[in-house]
Parts: structure tokens; C-alpha cells; sequence
């Protein structure tokens, strides 16, 4: 079990260092393609020889075998990925002003392209601090770290975020972290959970497409809230007026309330998560939407031939599961289980009405997801009409030269009948 913590700033005098050290990693002649195409990230089979002294989490350089410089990064002997670059110029060594002119670029960014209300402000390597996430919902900061380097700056990225958004007017009164994800394990991190300094609520007020939601930074999935698909739940808007809504694995109700806001005449919701489900019923009632979305805990993968047999049918299903896969070698079973899905939601759509079907894995590559959809299609005897594809909301950035940042595929289909 990871441990729950409550630490005030001057308990963690071992995360607000930057260590430079006077130590260097040559990589084997022909590797490095990935960071020479613009990547963060060396592998432990790309290095030919490492000198000079270090602790895991230190900056060191990394250098091709004919001894030319490509970047600084923190080391980690731990991790498969065994260097993550921070920067690529020799001429911005890491400093605390580097890691002040990372997160200023990350925010600038975000007020050009998306509403701050609630955002994803940092984005580890999108926004070129790697294995860091950081999501402000109103005025409090939820943080993920997953990597040791930047787990050991943590507090100097925190507290510049505070500066940062401060000189806009905005105040952080509090930061809670969720690094209780598995994968720290393989960092040889610790997982943990609980405040960076003094406690306040966790049930954060926030608002979305003129929706309010409830948000619980403590104990919800991930950080609380999934703020990449906040475009998309507005795309579907002009596809409910009137009409009947399924909407599966809802999570805490936002595809939902989206549709029953934009004038839907039903709307069910349904997930296998009892605290979901609860905090979904609480979210209609903040926006007076109860008398027309409906939620229930059920299993999706149960509930799809229930309705089936039951002759149910609907305008407008959308699907939203978590991640089917984490990692390549479960591809197959993710590809069954998205299959099903789909196959099962299409046969729930009214002649001419809509499926909106999504994949948040980034080992669901676009071409495999449009191939297992199509195979869905062709089982259930339906035709599809492709109306939009998009992805994650700007705030949470593609980085062409990093493609783990790109995991999210949102279609809108209009379903036909063969005749």
C-alpha cells in the first residue's frame, strides 16, 4: 500500500533541490534516435558508458558516442528509462530560472488556447519537465509525479507555479498530491497521497462548459476530474435537443449533464463506480439537471445486452471507458474488450442516430482503434457515417516528438441500418 501523507514545506528539504553533477552518459554509436528526433527520454540499452559520480535523480549531460552534446537530464539507474532530458542547450544549464521559464511558457500556453478555469496547467514531458502532471481546478493544484528527478524538484515547480498564476490574480490555497499510481514502483519511488502543506477541503467547486461539478481531488479517479475530453463534451451538444442519451462508464456525470444541458429529454448514465455514481447524482442537482439525467451503478459490459434484450434504443450512446490496456502486451485483450463495446453500443442506436466511442490508451494506436470499430460495425450489421474525430483537449499538448502524449481518440459516428 502507498502511504497517505499531510507535509508542510519544511518537511521536504529533500524536494526542492536541483543537483547538477559533473558526470556524463555517452550513448552506443546509432542509438539515441528517439532524442535526436526531438524525444526526452534514453534507455538503459541505448548507453555505451556512464562517468563521473551521481545519485539517482541528479542532472547530468548526455552526449552521442563521438562525444557531441545533446542535452541535460536527471539520471535514474532504477528505470528502463534511464535518462529524461530537461534541456537540450547548452546554454540553459537546469536552474531554478529554467524550471521558471518552463512553467511561465506552459501557462502562457494555456490562456491562448483554453478556458483556466479548471486545466491541466503542466503536462510532464509536453511541457518538457517529464514525469510531472499538474491540474489546477479553481484555486487548488493537484500534482502527479511519477519520475524521480522532477519528484525531487517538485516543491521548486510548485511554488513557481503559485508565483506564476499569482501575478495573474490567482491564489493557490491549496495543493494536494496524487502520486499513488503503480507505476512510481518503477522509478523506485514510493506511492503517496495526501497534502503539500496546510489541509483544506477536498470537494473543489469548479466549472466547465457552464457546468458546476464537484471535484474530489482526494479520492477520485486519477486527479479528480478528466479535463482532456472538455472540448469534446461540448462537440456532442448539438446532437441531444430532444433526443435519449446513454452514456456509458460516466464517471462523475460530465458527458451526461453536457447533453442533459443542452436540452436532452433523457439521459442515462451508468458506471461500475458506487463513489461515481454518487458524485454524478450530486453534480445534477448543483446544475438542476436530476429530473432529466438518471444515474446507475451497473457493468457496462452487463448492462449493453441487458438493453439489448429489453428492445432498448437510443439516439445518441456514447462511450467512455478507462484505459483496456497500460501497457503492449495486452493489446489483444483491450482489443475484445473495445470490440464488445461497440459492437454492443452501436446495436443500441436508433436507425440515423449517433455513437460517440473514445480510447484514452496510448497503446491503442488511432489505426488499431478505427480497425477494431470497424470490425465492430461489420459484426453488428451497421453502417457508419464518420461525422468528427478529435482528441484531447490544447491543454493537454501533443508532442509530435514524444508520441505518449498523444493517447486520447474521440469519434462521432452516425449509425445506419444496412437496407
Amino acid at each position: 500500500m502507498f502511504g497517505r501523507r499531510s507535509l508542510k514545506r519544511s518537511h521536504l528539504n529533500n524536494e526542492n533541490q536541483i543537483v547538477v553533477r559533473d558526470a556524463k552518459v555517452m550513448l552506443k554509436k546509432g542509438e539515441g534516435r528517439t532524442i535526436k528526433a526531438g524525444g526526452l527520454w534514453v534507455y538503459d540499452n541505448e548507453i555505451a558508458s556512464v562517468s563521473g559520480e551521481f545519485d539517482n535523480g541528479d542532472i547530468i549531460e548526455v552526449h552521442d558516442f563521438d562525444d557531441y552534446f545533446l542535452g541535460y537530464g536527471f539520471i535514474n539507474t532504477a528505470s528502463t528509462i534511464r535518462v529524461r532530458l530537461m534541456s537540450r542547450s547548452k546554454s540553459h544549464p537546469v536552474t531554478p530560472q529554467l524550471i521558471e521559464m518552463r512553467v511561465r511558457d506552459a501557462w502562457n500556453y494555456r490562456k491562448e488556447v483554453i478556458d483556466t478555469a479548471a486545466c491541466r496547467l503542466i503536462f510532464g514531458e509536453a511541457d518538457f519537465l517529464p514525469g510531472i502532471t499538474i491540474d489546477k481546478f479553481s484555486d487548488v493544484l493537484v500534482v502527479e509525479s511519477l519520475a524521480l528527478g522532477t519528484d525531487r524538484m517538485k516543491m521548486l515547480i510548485l511554488d513557481t507555479c503559485r508565483k506564476v498564476l499569482a501575478e495573474d490574480g490567482i491564489n493557490i490555497r491549496g495543493i494536494y498530491e496524487r502520486s499513488d499510481a503503480k507505476v512510481r514502483e518503477h522509478e523506485g519511488l514510493e506511492r503517496c497521497k495526501g497534502f503539500i502543506g496546510e489541509p483544506f477541503d477536498t470537494k473543489v467547486l469548479i466549472e466547465e462548459n457552464g457546468i458546476k461539478y464537484y471535484v474530489d481531488v482526494e479520492n477520485g479517479q486519477k486527479t479528480g476530474f478528466f479535463l482532456d475530453q472538455k472540448n469534446n463534451r461540448m462537440s456532442i451538444r448539438r446532437l441531444c435537443k430532444g433526443k435519449k442519451v446513454l452514456d456509458c462508464f460516466t464517471h462523475t456525470g460530465s458527458f451526461a449533464l453536457n447533453a442533459a444541458a443542452a436540452g436532452a429529454a433523457s439521459v442515462l448514465g451508468v458506471d461500475a463506480s458506487d463513489l461515481g455514481i454518487e458524485q454524478a447524482k450530486e453534480n445534477a442537482a448543483l446544475n438542476h439537471l436530476e429530473n432529466i439525467a438518471s444515474f446507475q451503478v451497473a457493468d457496462v459490459f452487463e448492462l449493453l445486452p441487458d438493453l439489448e434484450s429489453r428492445k432498448e434504443m437510443f439516439d445518441l450512446v456514447i462511450l467512455d471507458p478507462p484505459a483496456f490496456t497500460k501497457s503492449r502486451a495486452s493489446i489483444k485483450k483491450a482489443v475484445t474488450g473495445y470490440r464488445e463495446i461497440n459492437l454492443r453500443g452501436m446495436k443500441l442506436v436508433k436507425d440515423g442516430g449517433f455513437l460517440v466511442t473514445c480510447s484514452c490508451s496510448h497503446f491503442m494506436d488511432p489505426e488499431l482503434f478505427a480497425k477494431t470499430i470497424a470490425e465492430a460495425a461489420k459484426d453488428a450489421h451497421k453502417r457508419l457515417r464518420q461525422v468528427e474525430f478529435r482528441q484531447q483537449a490544447p491543454d493537454h499538448p501533443i508532442l509530435w516528438s514524444n508520441d505518449t502524449s498523444y493517447y486520447l481518440k474521440f469519434y462521432i459516428f452516425q449509425v445506419v441500418e444496412e437496407k
